[in-house]
């Protein structure tokens, strides 16, 4: 399964990237899923994404959580919460 997977503000600062596509076996199921693959990455990516960090995630382009299904040619942003000022 290929996604694009895309990252934005703090999230893209630390991780070095704003986008990539990711192929990713069939045992990823969930945008929880993608997640746990990307902070199993390590360093920068399990810094930013870690599990219980204040995170935001849409998948083609809707709002979602981390059991929302994921398929093929899909698209995954992450990103920090935003607050108003």
């Amino acid at each position: 399964m290929k996604l694009e997977l895309r990252f934005f503000a703090s999230v893209r600062e630390k991780v070095g990237t704003s986008a990539e596509q990711a192929s990713l076996s069939a045992q990823i199921k969930t945008v929880g899923d993608v997640r746990a693959w990307l902070v199993a990455r390590g360093g920068a990516w399990a810094e930013a994404l870690a599990e219980g960090r204040a995170l935001r995630m849409a998948y083609n382009q809707e709002m979602c959580s981390a059991d929302t299904p994921v398929a093929d040619g899909g698209e995954l942003a992450f990103f920090p919460p935003v607050t108003g000022g």
